[in-house]
């Protein structure tokens, strides 16, 4: 029997929050697939474009991977620190930033539908 979105909407953001690093979509799907063989990819992209589109979960563009929301930022930028060496993922939320994003796209009349920052580096514990 097919599960409601909602439903599977949890199952994933579950899988994402037992994680203490970034999860592609077909890592989570091979856990899913334990306990529903048949799963496809495609129901794991809904779930996780719906749960990015409610700001339940990100996705990192530059390794095509997702992380729960840790932070309420409802009218800020996420600024997520990526480590290059462990792999760990830190969301902090940078809320002056958005009115210089924000001041940076009007400048080119551009409207940001979504803020996230990226950073690449080394966390305390690897750069030690």
């Amino acid at each position: 029997m097919r599960k409601q979105a909602a439903v599977r909407q949890s199952d994933v953001l579950n899988i994402l929050n037992d994680q203490d690093k970034p999860m592609t979509a077909y890592a989570i799907l091979d856990r899913l697939k334990r306990e529903e063989p048949d799963l496809a990819a495609p129901t794991i992209y809904r779930a996780l474009a719906a749960l990015t589109d409610q700001g339940r979960a990100h996705k990192l563009e530059s390794t095509k991977s997702f992380v729960p929301c840790r932070c309420d930022h409802h009218s800020a930028v996420p600024v997520l620190a990526i480590c290059e060496d462990c792999g760990t993922v830190e969301e902090h939320d940078s809320s002056p930033l958005l009115a210089e994003l924000s001041a940076i796209s009007s400048k080119s009349k551009f409207t940001a539908t979504r803020h996230i920052v990226e950073m690449h580096g080394l966390c305390d514990e690897c750069s030690a």
